[in-house]
């Protein structure tokens, strides 16, 4: 009786463990988003595999990819800014022949 209680409390120990580290919500969360997917993968694994490294991304990879969202927001801004002007230079050589024309 006794080796059974000091496993149930290493159980116990183990669980809190889990629980406080984040394992058991990031396993729920995958498992959940596994149960709501209408079309379920053949390989549950490789799914859970997949969700798990995602979730599981550093915020290396984070901050890389805002680095490069701000980079191409900026290329971005500066192209709509050329792509303006080089409207606007359109429009006047547009309007040009007509008023040759009319003349």
């Amino acid at each position: 009786m006794a080796h059974y209680r000091a496993s149930e409390s290493k159980r116990e120990q183990f669980r809190r463990y889990l629980e406080k580290s984040g394992v058991i919500d990031t396993l729920t969360s995958v498992l959940v988003v596994l149960y709501e997917e209408a079309d379920k993968p053949n390989n549950a694994l490789d799914f859970i595999n997949l969700h798990l490294g995602a979730a599981g991304s550093g915020s290396a990879d984070t901050e890389s990819l805002r680095m490069e969202l701000a980079d191409l927001q900026q290329k971005y801004n500066l192209l709509m800014e050329e792509n303006k002007e080089l409207r606007n230079r359109l429009m006047q050589y547009e309007q040009l022949p007509e008023d040759g024309a009319a003349e």
